[in-house]
């Protein structure tokens, strides 16, 4: 169709992309590894990207490069258990994750100004908790895809629907683990088909990528770990609104136009914080950053361009 952009994988510009592994902690147990990629001229802010589950870093491949061509310094590490990170044996609940991401941006990277903060499926949980808990160093965030554990639309019964069948496998002790051993790339694809609406979005390589990265020892346990610190997260998120009411931060929930998850978006979102929106990524389901990427850009940069 003329002048439509299309949705099929578009070739990846790397070229600036600097890659980084940093120890956190005394033990060195736990190494982060980051792409950091600078503008073109000077910044005028920075971007940290969170992927989701059963995701790394490399979902923003599509989008890491041409946010940094708008101005920003762009961040996207894989957290703690996944992609090139280190898997460590504990530390899964989403404030610990932030705080690792937190350490990770001022500290070892010497960022000084707030941030712009992004995170899909797991990785909005984590920029919800980064958000909250780093509030005075957070200039805005935009998270999605995910019902956030706490917040009224997942416990009134969304953690137990149909479609959340895995919230509860993957919480199980040791069977997910023992289940998926040697299938990684089956499960995956499960999941990829299931909750997208462009399938071009994640191609056989991708797939590829992906599964050798979960296929790695300790990746799928890190994985099922996530989940299994939901109970966890729910105590903490409801703690931290019982004891501060909703945030100040701007926040926007960054949705797929076709996904499953937008019927959460603004009553949880609305819950949490006092200024806030819904953003939906066209012609995409729960796979923004890869089933439309240039839409996924335009959407991010002009709500980043609201509260620069």
């Amino acid at each position: 169709m003329a002048g439509r952009a299309t949705l099929n994988p578009v070739a990846i510009d790397d070229t600036r992309w600097e890659h980084g592994n940093v120890f956190l902690d005394a033990s060195r147990s736990v190494r982060l590894h980051y792409i950091d990629c600078p503008p073109l001229k000077p910044a005028i802010g920075a971007v940290l990207l969170i992927h989701g589950f059963p995701q790394t870093s490399y979902q923003f491949r599509h989008v890491i490069t041409p946010l940094s061509d708008a101005g920003y310094r762009v961040i996207a590490p894989d957290y703690r258990g996944a992609g090139e990170s280190s898997h460590p044996k504990t530390g899964f609940d989403k404030i610990t994750i932030a705080n690792d991401l937190h350490t990770l941006v001022y500290s070892v990277l010497g960022i000084k100004d707030k941030i712009h903060v992004i995170g899909q499926d797991i990785g909005g949980m984590i920029a919800h908790a980064y958000a909250l808990h780093h509030a005075s160093d957070t200039k805005s965030v935009m998270w999605g895809e995910c019902p956030l554990p706490g917040a009224d639309p997942y416990e009134s019964g969304f953690k137990h629907s149909p479609g959340m069948w895995h919230f509860t496998f993957q919480q199980q002790l040791d069977l997910p683990e023992a289940l998926v051993y040697g299938r990684e790339k089956i499960y995956l694809k499960h999941f990829y088909d299931r909750l997208c609406v462009n399938p071009a979005g994640i191609t056989s390589r991708d797939l590829e990528h992906y599964a050798t990265s979960f296929a790695m020892p300790g990746a799928m346990r890190c994985g099922f770990e996530l989940y299994r610190a939901f109970p966890q997260d729910a105590e903490d998120n409801l703690r931290w609104l019982k004891e501060n009411g909703k945030s100040g931060v701007p926040a926007a929930a960054l949705d797929g136009d076709g996904s499953l998850l937008l019927e959460v978006a603004e009553a949880q979102t609305r819950q949490f914080y006092e200024q806030w929106e819904v953003v939906t990524v066209q012609r995409s389901g729960h796979w923004t950053a890869e089933e439309n990427p240039e839409d996924f850009v335009k959407k991010v940069l002009r709500f980043l361009q609201k509260h620069d």
